[in-house]
């Protein structure tokens, strides 16, 4: 399971309609328009009984508008080869509600904080494996530019998602377990 924060559909479709052409590399698995999102938590496995305690951590959280804007596509590991592109958060409170929710899981012992510091991004893409069995990257360019939702620019997150994470041979599919609407959020 994990807790992430749900973009505008608009948002959404922008980044698509701009991968259709910039992660057209064979070595990138574009990730699905639905799958788009910025990861606040990630729980691990937990029971289905926790779902409820979850939800009310992350209705706790959810006290403010999230207005935030992205950048251009950046590479992941920034060393070697990279295993994601990703379109990092440029500005905005997303940093403040993750140490929020965070710090609520944690107290209610749903959570352990992961060691590396929070980095906010949208994962657009994931590079494939050189071959079967292989766990090195193929060789990829990573698209540079601008954020492809420059005619967007800010905008506001929806709400704050606890998903279930179901491998599949063609990626992850995300089931919602809980949602919570974020105040502020204007058109989705």
């Amino acid at each position: 399971m994990f807790v992430a924060l749900d973009l505008p559909e608009r948002v959404r479709m922008d980044i698509a309609s701009w991968g259709e052409t910039a992660l057209a590399d064979p070595a990138l698995r574009q990730v699905s328009v639905e799958s788009l999102h910025v990861t606040l938590a990630f729980l691990g496995n937990r029971p289905a009984d926790d779902v409820e305690r979850i939800a009310e951590a992350m209705e706790e959280a959810a006290d403010r508008p999230v207005l935030m804007e992205l950048g251009g596509p950046v590479g992941r590991p920034a060393r070697g080869r990279p295993r994601l592109v990703a379109l990092p958060v440029l500005h905005g409170p997303v940093p403040g509600l993750q140490e929020r929710l965070s710090e609520i899981l944690r107290w209610e012992r749903l959570y352990e904080p992961e060691k590396r510091p929070f980095w906010p991004h949208v994962t657009v893409a994931r590079v494939r494996a050189e071959g079967r069995g292989s766990k090195r990257p193929m060789p990829v360019d990573v698209p540079s530019g601008p954020s492809p939702i420059t005619r967007t620019g800010w905008f506001h997150g929806v709400r704050i998602s606890l998903y279930r994470s179901e491998l599949q041979p063609s990626g992850a599919r995300y089931i919602p377990l809980a949602q919570v609407q974020l105040p502020g959020t204007g058109w989705q």
